[in-house]
């Protein structure tokens, strides 16, 4: 039990016997106390002054007083500053935990509560590698599974590939125009990168075909338009002379849209694509063989960057699955059809909009297929949660799947959960995949080892590190500098990544916290570790001491705020403070020498518990720490 749980307690206990008056103990709000003031904790009084009919202070005083006859023990003295009442706690609280924790490296890790959570994140697609976005997918998808293993979840991570449909297909139809019978063998490229390679190719040869096509349009040429966009295309160039500045863009978009669509390799992608759903076999084999060389490429990406997953599903497998749960809404009353053969479903009552389910033709939508797999996903793993982690653009489907499910009753309808999170960009601006301008996830993770070598080495400290141990630091600091980096800030707003600034060694980094473990591993190395059943910690406590104690104690507070909140950059705020508290508690009082032996001792088990808590505080974020830099 934490020990804002044991004060909460305590206060419940000494109010009931006081003041006769029942209060839960979790409504008593306990902070901790402000540096200005004397006390370890602070108790929040103003909601009991109604029900008491007393002033603030002389509830303190009389609460004080209550908790000092009732608690001796834990509490060492208060004090009451207008409707707060400061408490200290006796040393002895802080030494005793100390001695049962200081060894433990499971500390933050919570029992187990009997649920299940799935995690989905990654969601790659098959036709580019993973770039930079991809990253701070993965890693706060791997960091939420990994918090909520250690707030006493049984957790399956998952991955959903988008291996079919329009994109995938532009690349295969760029191969085999341009590729030359290309392989990731004989061209020795990344397969994922060989891909990726001719999306961009399909892209500029679609880009320098939509020029003449678009000037067709322009002309009044409709001679190799489908007789489908026909009508609307002559709607929009009537209305294009009346319109001005964003509105005049935004028309013209759509044109253009229109004009890509309408090109010569356009038809093509098409074709192959229903190729590709008739079962046509040679497609079926290229399909096959490219995605391959795409998955390959992926697995190597997720081996460096440290992701992994416990089942993977992928789209091809997938996209015909919800058609079942169309009919038994139609049944319900849930979905309604339309004279065309369409079905929907009308969310306006829940502050949306209508929403289609299934086209006139039958063929499902992306928000049928996801209701479909959530279903197989509960019936596979009976997970009481399902955590998916996508991008912010995808708010309003992640809203219309959580409802559609609850109308529907699916099991566990009620437990998705939509971690939507900001897009990272540069300094330069947004990427782009169609231009292959996007940051890809290979060569920035090899930049930033790159980087913290650079920087390794102006510091000129490991003369004495084999080329091999240099390697697995640079690594180490390198890519525990991007994690970091992205997971440092709240997962909803958007990142502005900076390379250099994410391996400051006197920042708000990993690195700096890599260093703070390093140095602790050194003075542990140099004076050794302790026995508690063989020593004694003595029975004071000198402020920065007690400072770095009574931070460590919060972590087990901090994981479960961490995974009630979604929210990784609690545990990266949290490990970062803890390293500034041992800093400045080693920086005024030494080990090595210090007062006596009593001293020596508890400030080594102090430097332990910061240690371990450090480690997995950083495991949690995916992040190694070098013994050490």
């Amino acid at each position: 039990m934490s020990i804002v749980s044991i004060i909460q307690k305590e206060v419940a206990q000494a109010i009931s016997a006081n003041f006769q008056l029942s209060v839960a103990e979790k409504d008593i709000l306990i902070n901790e106390t402000k540096p200005e003031f004397e006390g370890d904790y602070t108790v929040v009084l103003f909601s009991l002054v109604k029900s008491l009919k007393k002033a603030p202070e002389q509830i303190g005083n009389e609460l004080g007083n209550a908790l000092l006859a009732q608690c001796s023990g834990l509490i060492a003295r208060f004090n009451v500053i207008k409707g707060f009442l400061n408490i200290s706690l006796q040393d002895s609280f802080w030494i005793q935990f100390l001695g049962s924790r200081y060894t433990d490296k499971t500390f933050g890790n919570h029992s187990s509560n009997g649920q299940k959570v799935m995690v989905e994140y990654s969601s790659p697609n098959t036709n580019k590698p993973l770039h930079l976005g991809h990253l701070r997918n993965n890693f706060l998808g791997w960091s939420i599974a990994e918090i909520f293993k250690a707030y006493g979840y049984d957790v399956v991570k998952t991955c959903i590939v988008n291996d079919r449909g329009v994109h995938i297909c532009k690349s295969m139809l760029a191969w085999q125009k341009f590729g030359n019978g290309a392989t990731p063998a004989s061209t020795g490229i990344k397969g994922d990168h060989l891909v990726g390679d001719f999306y961009v190719k399909f892209e500029n040869e679609l880009k320098a075909q939509t020029v003449p096509v678009l000037e067709e349009i322009k002309s009044g040429n409709f001679e190799n338009i489908q007789a489908a966009d026909t009508p609307k295309l002559q709607q929009f160039l009537d209305k294009l002379p009346t319109l001005e500045g964003e509105k005049k863009e935004s028309l013209e978009d759509e044109i253009k849209e229109i004009a890509r669509n309408n090109t010569p390799i356009m038809r093509e992608v098409r074709a192959m694509l229903l190729k590709w759903e008739e079962g046509d076999q040679e497609v079926l084999k290229l399909w096959s063989t490219m995605n391959q060389w795409v998955y390959d490429g992926f697995n190597e990406t997720y081996k460096v960057i440290g992701s992994d997953f416990d089942k993977t599903y992928y789209e091809s497998q997938t996209y015909l699955l919800g058609k079942d749960l169309v009919e038994q809404g139609l049944e319900k009353g849930v979905f309604y059809q339309k004279e065309d053969g369409s079905v929907w479903i009308d969310l306006t009552a829940d502050g949306l909009d209508e929403k289609i389910v299934r086209r006139r033709d039958g063929t499902s939508v992306y928000i049928t297929q996801d209701i479909g797999l959530a279903l197989q996903k509960y019936e596979e793993f009976k997970c009481d949660k399902s955590i998916y982690v996508v991008g912010d653009e995808q708010n309003y489907h992640f809203k219309v799947l959580k409802l559609i499910a609850q109308k529907l009753g699916l099991p566990a309808a009620d437990g998705i959960f939509h971690l939507s999170y900001g897009m990272v960009e540069l300094p330069f601006g947004k990427m782009k995949s169609r231009e292959g301008t996007v940051v890809d996830a290979d060569d920035l993770a090899a930049d930033m080892v790159k980087i913290a070598e650079e920087k390794t080495t102006e510091l000129g400290k490991v003369n004495d590190f084999t080329q091999e141990q240099l390697q697995h630091l640079y690594r180490t600091i390198g890519l525990g500098g991007l994690k970091f980096f992205l997971l440092r800030v709240d997962a909803k707003k958007r990142i502005i990544f900076n390379p250099e600034e994410s391996i400051d060694i006197h920042g708000f980094t990993a690195a700096f916290v890599q260093y703070a473990y390093a140095r602790i591993q050194s003075i542990l190395r140099k004076e050794g570790t302790v026995d508690v059943t063989t020593s004694s910690f003595g029975t004071g406590l000198l402020p920065l001491e007690k400072a770095v104690i009574s931070l460590a104690e919060q972590f087990p507070a901090v994981v479960a705020q961490a995974a009630q909140e979604y929210n990784p950059s609690v545990i990266a705020a949290y490990v970062f403070k803890l390293a500034q508290s041992f800093n400045s508690f080693y920086s005024e009082h030494s080990i090595g020498k210090a007062e006596n032996e009593e001293k020596k001792v508890l400030r080594i088990a102090i430097a332990m518990l910061t240690a371990n808590i450090i480690e997995r505080g950083m495991h949690l974020m995916g992040i190694n720490v070098p013994s050490k830099m």
